[in-house]
């Protein structure tokens, strides 16, 4: 398996002999709106051209349709016959967009010769969580490779703990910017996984390789990459268990 983290949310994953684009987020730097009103975003241009990213790509994956998820550079740059795998309830939205090989996944599907299974989540909890919306996460299997859970826009809950202990996956991918959105009370709480749920994380799956991304590319971001780094290593999660790639970075795990 090659993980390659493309920016924000957006992953090339090689398996199983497939290619799969996660999330694609491809607008240029400083384009899109701010979240927090702090810059425009995304914070980070792209380290490669839309067309690298897209080169061999088999198969799109959409967990939800917020833009920093599903873009409209993405949009409108990918094949509209390409097969994309959405949770339930996006794909009439979906498919208004042109998009024709559309499958909404439910539980779990043999595609290309990977198992994937959606995982739920909770892209924060109580108030916030009515404005963010349902999200997904997945879990890839295969022969020959190691079993991989992508927990997508999710806080620590009781789905990714679930997940980790039903799944036991050798990797575990993270989003860890510790996000926060503002409620009516002007309050912003949590969306995502910030550090000290990245290393709880760690913590329950010991065994796993725990990989840390949607990092420095928002503007509602709360924790840097640096920050990560130094709250694990001050909890004693070294670098050899928590993996956090820079944008462009490829990370290969073997079973």
């Amino acid at each position: 398996m090659i993980l390659q983290l493309i920016r924000n949310a957006t992953l090339r994953l090689e398996y199983a002999g497939q290619h799969i684009l996660i999330d694609p987020y491809l607008a240029d730097k400083h384009t899109l709106p701010s979240y927090a009103g702090i810059s425009p975003n995304p914070l980070a241009g792209l380290t490669l051209l839309p067309a690298q990213i897209l080169d061999g790509v088999q198969t799109v994956i959409v967990s939800h349709l917020h833009t920093d998820h599903f873009d409209g550079i993405a949009q409108s740059l990918l094949p509209k016959d390409l097969p994309l795998l959405c949770q339930p309830g996006d794909e009439t939205t979906i498919r208004a967009k042109g998009f024709q090989n559309v499958t909404p996944l439910a539980d779990t599907i043999e595609h290309g010769g990977v198992s994937i299974t959606r995982i739920g989540g909770h892209h924060g909890t109580g108030e916030v969580e009515s404005y963010m919306g349902h999200v997904s996460g997945f879990v890839f299997q295969a022969h020959g490779e190691p079993t991989l859970y992508w927990a997508g826009d999710t806080v620590l809950c009781d789905e990714v703990r679930a997940a980790i202990t039903d799944y036991q996956p050798a990797v575990i991918v993270t989003h860890s910017c510790g996000a926060k959105w503002p409620v009516k009370s002007g309050e912003r709480h949590l969306i995502v996984m910030d550090a000290a749920q990245t290393i709880d994380t760690c913590r329950l799956a010991p065994w796993a390789g725990v990989v840390a991304t949607h990092m420095e590319a928002l503007d509602h971001a709360t924790i840097s990459r640096a920050a990560l780094r130094a709250e694990a290593d001050a909890a004693g999660i070294d670098s050899d268990q928590l993996s956090i790639p820079a944008d462009g970075e490829s990370l290969t795990f073997a079973v």
